[in-house]
């Protein structure tokens, strides 16, 4: 089976480089017209011009794109780009949110307002391009979106409190979306990469860097936004492997309301922690559902 894009409109943010140059690139290669997002500033978030040269690439080699140098975290700029999509091919099925900053310091030294940047650029700038096509999706009764999240949100990274934070409620986003967007065949997805782009070239030996061609995250990419696309999934990817993570839960134990509970919880913590019958939740209401019918049949 070979993945197509034909007729398919794809929004790809951040794509003036690294990740998004390829996300786009491989989109358009495959068929799908795209608009190419990039505000076209540092790494840090400040200054710069967006460019027009991807989008004349992409043109070269019979493709369709355009370009867009709206911030994603100014909504009526993200509300005037998908317009512009819309008015030029009347429609849009994909929605790549990768756009992102870097404010790295370990917590104690970082200014809140850099912790707050971050998250505006990371989760409000999704927020905003998901709520501009949203409507757009559901109408069309067909949507792919993809939540670009982070290692160092899943599992933590010293000197990323901001950008952790913001990568791990971007999974929060993807869980709600892809169960409100079902019924209109609208899966949401996230993409955790291990990538050498400008936010990792100087974390990494240049041997490793090699490894991590941003070219191989992509097809992880692709995968999560083709017509069988699954929903719901996290996909990590980095030097032409892939997993899965799960936010799981355990099966846990009653402890009830005696009067020693806490000390029952401390002392009974490695049974609370067992993973051998842990679970993945189709809904937060699954921990409830656990618990008060634990609690039920055990005092029944």
């Amino acid at each position: 089976m070979t993945v197509r894009f034909d007729g398919r409109v794809a929004i790809v943010t951040g794509a003036g480089g690294g990740l998004g140059r390829q996300h786009a690139l491989g989109l358009a290669a495959r068929g799908a017209k795209v608009v190419i997002n990039d505000l076209g500033g540092t790494l840090d978030g400040n200054g710069g011009t967006p460019s027009a040269a991807l989008v004349e690439e992409i043109r070269a080699a019979g493709g369709e794109a355009i370009a867009s140098g709206a911030s994603v975290t100014d909504l009526a700029a993200v509300q005037t780009m998908i317009g512009e999509a819309m008015q030029r091919w009347g429609r849009i099925d994909i929605l790549v949110n990768n756009a992102g900053i870097l404010r790295d310091k370990s917590f104690t030294k970082m200014d809140v307002a850099d912790f707050r940047l971050v998250m505006d650029v990371h989760l409000m700038g999704a927020v905003h391009c998901c709520k501009a096509v949203w409507d757009i999706m559901r109408t069309q009764n067909y949507g792919r979106i993809v939540m670009t999240t982070s290692s160092s949100g899943l599992y933590g990274n010293f000197g990323q409190a901001n950008y952790g934070a913001a990568k791990m409620a971007l999974v929060g986003l993807m869980q709600t979306l892809s169960i409100e967007g079902a019924k209109n065949d609208i899966r949401v997805n996230c993409l955790a990469p291990t990538a050498a782009t400008r936010m990792t070239e100087n974390l990494m030996p240049e041997a490793v860097l090699k490894l991590l061609e941003p070219g191989a995250v992509t097809p992880g990419l692709l995968a999560l936004v083709a017509e069988d696309a699954p929903t719901r999934a996290i996909l990590c990817a980095g030097a032409g492997s892939f997993e899965r993570a799960y936010v799981t839960l355990t099966e846990g134990i009653f402890v009830g309301q005696p009067s020693d509970a806490v000390d029952q919880v401390v002392e009974r913590f490695g049974a609370i922690s067992d993973r051998t019958a842990e679970s993945v939740p189709e809904s937060g209401s699954a921990q409830g559902t656990l618990e008060v019918g634990r609690a039920m049949r055990t005092l029944a």
